[in-house]
C-alpha cells in the first residue's frame, strides 16, 4: 500500500462534511418521498379509524357505567323507600295494637268500675233496707 492510499483511505475534513451533507439530503428525499406516498394516506386513515372506533369504545363504555351507577341509585332509593313503607306500617300496626289493648284495658276498667257500683248500690240498697225495717 502506497502512502497516496492510505492518505486517500482517510477522510479530510471537506469529505466528512461533504459526506454528511449528501446523507442529510438523502435523508430529506426519502422522508419527502414517504410522506408524498398514498401509503401514508392510507395509514394516516387506518389510524384516525382506530381512534374513533376506540371513542367509541371510551363513550358506549361511560354511557353503559352511568346507566349502571342510575340503576344502582333508583334500587337504592326503591330499598330506602319499601324500607320506610315497612317501618311505617309497623309502626301503626303497633299504634293499633296499643289501641286495642287501651280500649280493652278501657273496658275491663268500665266493667270493674260497673260492678264496683253495682256491689255499693247493693249494699246502700241494703243498709236502706235494714235502716227502713229497723224503724
Amino acid at each position: 500500500m502506497t502512502p497516496q492510499m492510505a492518505r486517500s483511505a482517510v477522510p479530510n475534513l471537506a469529505d466528512r462534511l461533504r459526506a454528511a451533507q449528501e446523507a442529510r439530503q438523502a435523508q430529506l428525499q426519502r422522508a419527502k418521498a414517504a410522506a408524498e406516498s398514498p401509503e401514508v394516506d392510507k395509514r394516516w386513515e387506518a389510524r384516525q379509524a382506530i381512534v374513533a372506533a376506540r371513542n367509541l369504545r371510551i363513550a358506549a363504555r361511560k354511557a353503559e357505567e352511568q346507566a349502571k351507577k342510575e340503576r344502582e341509585a333508583a334500587e337504592r332509593v326503591a330499598a330506602a323507600a319499601e324500607a320506610a313503607a315497612a317501618r311505617a306500617a309497623a309502626l301503626q300496626a303497633e299504634q293499633e295494637a296499643r289501641a286495642a289493648k287501651e280500649l280493652e284495658q278501657a273496658c275491663r276498667e268500665a266493667a270493674e268500675q260497673s260492678e264496683l257500683a253495682a256491689i255499693l248500690a247493693a249494699r246502700r240498697a241494703g243498709r236502706k233496707a235494714r235502716k227502713r225495717r229497723g224503724k
